[in-house]
């Protein structure tokens, strides 16, 4: 007599919810605008040079894209250079942001994680993935705990067979 025995899928049954940094990840092409390339022998900016010279650039090429404006070189560069700059790229960029390409994707995160419905986690247990395809910056996992905290039941860390506690809702 063979006895079968019935697999119990119990991550199934947890009623946990998973949800996927990743799903927060910004559209859009990056870029990085490094004003270095405008200073006069990699030192100044000489400001009748760099006024004609963002009144002649072709804007359009940055039409939607997410634009990091920095500077790579040791130069002072004043602050209206830079508003210059944001001035310009406005009418065709999807976002500008000053400083590097890490700091241009945690603003994307974060903006987008600011625009979801927490109603929808409300009382639930949460696990927030923890690994996947695309790169998701630390800043969009601290951004997701605070916005989710005073809504669940529960918040983790992990896959749902394995997860780190983070939060749970006292009784």
């Amino acid at each position: 007599m063979e006895i079968q025995e019935n697999i119990v899928n119990k991550v199934a049954q947890s009623g946990l919810v998973t949800l996927d940094p990743a799903s927060f990840y910004p559209v859009g092409e990056r870029v990085v605008y490094d004003i270095a390339g405008n200073l006069f022998q990699g030192l100044i900016l000489r400001e009748k040079d760099f006024r004609e010279f963002v009144k002649t650039h072709d804007w359009l090429q940055y039409q939607d894209k997410n634009i990091a404006v920095t500077c790579s070189a040791d130069a002072i560069v004043p602050g209206w250079a830079y508003m210059l700059l944001a001035n310009k790229l406005a009418p065709y960029a999807r976002e500008i942001v000053f400083g590097n390409e890490e700091v241009l994707e945690t603003v994307l995160f974060i903006k987008n994680i600011a625009n979801m419905d927490i109603e929808q986690y409300r009382d639930q247990r949460i696990v927030i993935k923890g690994c996947g395809d695309i790169a998701v910056p630390v800043s969009a996992y601290v951004e997701l705990t605070k916005k989710l905290t005073p809504v669940v039941k529960s918040l983790m860390f992990g896959e749902p067979c394995s997860t780190v506690p983070i939060y749970k809702k006292k009784d």
